[in-house]
């Protein structure tokens, strides 16, 4: 419950320099969805329902998830997991220009594994994915506020 409040508050503080934002993300994206509830709480931008509406269009890139068998037990079974998540994507005005270089956020989590919980580390694993996930929405956010847009600087 802490974590979930502090992560609230932690979106809450940042203003994003864009008057309208289009997410041109898949509706059955979790990513997507955590990402326009933390937008619509920042309070300080419009999501527009198509990009020729929108100042700036957040565009996801390539979405990769990888388990890896870090290390193995003298008997040959798994004692080491790494999660990876890897998540790109572009930052484009109403013309399909870059406001901001192309990024991606990698994200890394270790675990153990022990073959007599494998139930519990299960559990755990979905936990991890989970919290990766939402930290992948507040890197997100915290990049986009800290975005210095060509027009902005044009403006100026």
């Amino acid at each position: 419950m802490r974590a979930a409040l502090q992560s609230i508050w932690l979106v809450l503080a940042l203003t994003l320099p864009f008057e309208s934002l289009y997410l041109a993300v898949p509706d059955y994206s979790v990513v997507g969805a955590h990402l326009k509830r933390a937008i619509r709480a920042s309070g300080s931008t419009r999501l527009a329902l198509t990009a020729s509406d929108a100042q700036a269009t957040f565009v996801p890139g390539a979405e990769y998830r990888d388990r890896v068998i870090l290390s193995v037990s003298g008997t040959g079974r798994v004692s080491e997991l790494r999660l990876r998540y890897l998540y790109s994507y572009r930052l484009t005005d109403d013309k399909g220009r870059d406001l901001v270089a192309p990024g991606s956020v990698e994200l890394i989590r270790d675990l153990t594994y022990d073959d007599s919980n494998v139930l519990a580390k299960q559990q755990e694993e979905v936990l991890l994915w989970r919290d990766m996930e939402s930290d992948l929405v507040q890197q997100l956010m915290r990049r986009l506020a800290a975005a210095k847009p060509a027009f902005q600087s044009a403006a100026e």
